[in-house]
């Protein structure tokens, strides 16, 4: 393999909100303590520290490993609209991967919104926390009569989806759109504190955080697979899992993942806002599609305006006009100006056709794993890679592994 195994990327630009927040640090180590390991996770952002958590028993030796620190990847970059609803509408992922396996999904992913924050209650995680409602617009790629057929299709599921008409609509929201879906199931954090929790109890079940150290190349053969590092460390290990974000593995490049580019602001705080907004999350049937949502301290957090293109959210200009556009959006929308953002960055996100992430093991690297594709669901995504890579280590395959492999879709 080269020597380098991920697409190393700048994963954001500019600085989010959540990085002048508290309880976002985590301890780690610059040299592994062991030559080799039960498990190897690299990438210490949410998925790494939900996957290497769910492995956890006090029996494995497990390491985290990340070239920065940990928290400071593209997991800072994250609105936190920790969603049921995926980028692709249940009708037409239906039609991409059949009715019966797109409800599956659609369930799987509400029901995994519900497990992530039972475990953030569970372990006590001080990370803003809280259950929302959603509110789905019409816009220009859906109108009223497909979000109609979308509300009938998720109640099938058997999902909560009211359809709200635009008398309703502008009666009890104030916003002039010709419908909208009103759901359960979803929630908002603050990212990096969620993310640091999650390593902090990863640690106190014995594993080790090891940061500023860099995956150079991997060999798998019958039995362990071995990794070389960037401070010259040869390391083994029984398992390896790649959470690396939108720094994909390079032999999966091209394949069914590409990389886009997306804009966020955050407000100032303590804004006049409409009431029923602190309980939504609100977005629309738009491309490209704008969404937003608050926080505690009444900051309205907020992002959009998304380009087909891998390094756009690296443009400082674009970073100012796209702050702008999205704050003029949402001042259309709810009918109050917020004013000049008090924060707006940008970053890189995969994306696959399905809107679906890719889980599992790598095709052709045998014990080597990967989290891929995580499209505006990461959060809730990575929540399903955390129990789908644990179940098929454990040796007892989940039952939705298959919506998510690497060919599935």
């Amino acid at each position: 393999m080269d020597s380098q195994v991920t697409e190393e990327r700048d994963l954001r630009e500019a600085r989010p909100v959540w990085a002048d927040t508290p309880r976002i640090s985590v301890a780690s180590r610059k040299t592994p303590r062991l030559r080799r390991y039960d498990v190897i996770v690299v990438g210490a952002g949410i998925s790494g520290a939900l996957v290497a958590h769910g492995l956890a028993d006090g029996r494995r030796s497990i390491a985290i490993i990340d070239r920065r620190q940990p928290v400071r990847g593209s997991s800072m970059a994250s609105t936190a609209m920790i969603q049921h609803e995926i980028d692709v509408s249940l009708h037409e992922l239906s039609r991409e991967i059949g009715k019966t396996r797109a409800e599956r999904v659609w369930r799987r992913s509400a029901d995994a919104v519900e497990r992530l924050k039972t475990l953030v209650a569970e372990l006590g995680i001080s990370c803003q926390m809280e259950a929302k409602q959603t509110l789905y617009l019409t816009g220009d790629e859906y109108g009223a009569r497909a979000l109609a057929r979308e509300a009938s299709a998720r109640k099938v599921a058997g999902l909560m989806a009211d359809y709200v008409d635009a008398e309703q609509l502008k009666r009890d929201f104030g916003i002039d759109r010709t419908a909208a879906i009103r759901s359960d199931a979803s929630a908002s954090a603050n990212p990096a504190q969620l993310t640091a929790g999650v390593l902090r109890h990863a640690r106190k079940r014995g594993c080790e955080i090891i940061s500023e150290v860099e995956i150079t190349d991997l060999h798998t053969s019958s039995g362990d697979v071995v990794l070389a590092t960037s401070t010259g460390h040869l390391l083994l290990a029984g398992h390896v899992v790649f959470c690396t974000g939108y720094e994909f593995l390079k032999p999966l490049a091209g394949k069914g993942h590409k990389v886009v580019s997306t804009w966020a602001i955050a407000s100032r705080p303590h804004l006049e806002l409409p009431e029923w907004l602190s309980g939504y999350l609100v977005w629309e049937a738009s491309d490209p599609y704008l969404y937003l949502r608050t926080t505690r301290g009444g900051r309205l957090i907020a992002g959009g305006e998304d380009e087909e293109s891998p390094d756009a959210y690296l443009s400082q200009a674009k970073l100012k006009a796209k702050g702008k556009a999205i704050a003029e959006k949402i001042g259309d929308l709810l009918g109050c100006a917020i004013g000049t953002p008090d924060y707006v960055w940008s970053a890189g996100f995969g994306t696959t056709r399905t809107g679906l992430p890719m889980i599992g093991e790598v095709p052709g690297l045998k014990n080597v794993h990967a989290v891929m594709g995580y499209g505006g669901n990461g959060i809730t995504f990575s929540m399903i890679a955390s129990e789908i890579i644990a179940a098929f280590i454990n040796g007892k395959p989940d039952r939705d592994v298959e919506l998510f492999t690497f060919t599935a879709g």
